[in-house]
C-alpha cells in the first residue's frame, strides 16, 4: 500500500511540475518546433539590412511541398523560400552564384537544413532559378535585404 501512495505521488509531482508555457514565433509555438525538429531551444539570430554572408545551400522540394513549414505556411516547392536554422521567418535574402553570376530573392519561412555542414535550405524553384540543381549543395553569397 505504501508503494501505491509513492508512486501517485511521484506521478502527480511529475505533472504537476510540467508547463504549457509557450513561445510564439509568428504564431508557431515553441513546443510545436520543438516536437518537428526535436530541439530542445529555438533561437532567433540578429540581422541587419545588408550583412552579407557565404552559406552552403542545398535544396528541397518533392518530399516536403504541401507539407507545413517551421511558421505554419504550407511549403510550396515551386515558390521563393528557404529554411534557415536562426534566421527570423520572413527575413528577405538575395543569394547569388558567383560561379554564373545568377541571383535569387528568397524569403525564410522554415527551419532547417538539419544536415551537418550546410546553411540554407532553398526552394526547388529558387534552386533552379540560380542553377544549384547540377550540384546539389554549393557555397553561396548571401545578402540580407529586409530582417
Amino acid at each position: 500500500m505504501n508503494r501505491i501512495i509513492w508512486i501517485s505521488l511521484l506521478i502527480s509531482i511529475f505533472f504537476g511540475c510540467s508547463s504549457n508555457a509557450k513561445f510564439k514565433t509568428k504564431g508557431v509555438s515553441k513546443n510545436h518546433l520543438n516536437q518537428r525538429y526535436g530541439k530542445s531551444e529555438v533561437y532567433e539570430t540578429k540581422v541587419k539590412k545588408g550583412d552579407e554572408f557565404y552559406f552552403v545551400c542545398s535544396y528541397y522540394g518533392k518530399k516536403f511541398h504541401g507539407r507545413q513549414t517551421a511558421n505554419g505556411e504550407i511549403f510550396d516547392m515551386n515558390k521563393l523560400t528557404c529554411a534557415h536554422k536562426t534566421l527570423p521567418f520572413n527575413t528577405k535574402l538575395e543569394v547569388t552564384n558567383e560561379d554564373n553570376g545568377k541571383s535569387v530573392i528568397v524569403r525564410v519561412n522554415d527551419r532547417g537544413p538539419f544536415v551537418k555542414g550546410r546553411d540554407l535550405d532553398l526552394s526547388q524553384a529558387a534552386a533552379i532559378e540560380i542553377g544549384l540543381i547540377p550540384y546539389g549543395v554549393k557555397k553561396m553569397k548571401i545578402r540580407v535585404l529586409e530582417e
